[in-house]
């Protein structure tokens, strides 16, 4: 498999989803159904389902939910969803579920149309399945890892790993989160909404 990173079950639909973050290594000719594409630097998603939902089933099947990469690219796919409503995605890793079953994907690699790692945001069901939206970003060289939701799903929890990777001491490539002249530190973070209306995260 392509580097799997988390694999969970997703707590509203039964279904269990695998993060493969990337494999350069992978030739065209090693490629295989699960393993569609060779190399693979953007990395997938794959959505197992248990025969009849039940847990306690002992045979499955399961599909690609998610070729990551960019948008504009023939080899990617977002469960069906257009293509040009998504928010280009690689290299995802870590993850975690909101009440709805909407999956939140952290990546760590290279993104397929430059910028930082991120969360991002979306549904495994209904008409916005496979609607990947960028939620959030990290500085410069981190990794966005250990995405947790509160039960209430009114604050989020990211771990923002190695900051500034790739930098030096002399030359820091970021001074996150001190900001200033400081060095780059690994930190978690808490995101919330404050505003009036809906409290629910990404509502």
């Amino acid at each position: 498999m392509d580097r799997p990173e988390d694999i969970q079950r997703n707590p509203v639909n039964g279904r269990v989803y695998v993060n493969l973050t990337n494999n350069t290594a992978r030739t065209p000719a090693q490629t295989d159904p699960p393993n569609p594409r060779g190399p693979n630097p953007w990395g997938h998603v794959l959505e197992i389902r248990e025969d009849g939902d039940d847990a306690d089933s002992t045979s499955f099947t399961w599909r690609i939910f998610l070729l990551c990469g960019d948008p504009d690219d023939p080899g990617t796919y977002f469960a069906g969803y257009p293509k040009d409503k998504v928010s280009p995605i690689g290299s995802p890793d870590n993850m975690t579920f909101d009440n709805e079953g909407n999956i939140w994907l952290a990546s760590d690699g290279t993104q397929p149309t430059g910028g930082n790692n991120g969360l991002f945001a979306c549904p495994t069901e209904g008409s916005e399945r496979g609607h990947v939206q960028l939620f959030a970003t990290v500085p410069v060289g981190a990794e966005t890892c250990g995405p947790l939701l509160t039960r209430d799903n009114r604050s989020l929890f990211i771990a923002v790993q190695h900051p500034g990777e790739g930098g030096t001491v002399a030359a820091p490539t970021s001074h996150w989160p001190g900001g200033g002249d400081s060095l780059p530190r690994p930190a978690v973070t808490s995101i919330w909404r404050s505003a009036d209306g809906d409290p629910t995260i990404g509502q």
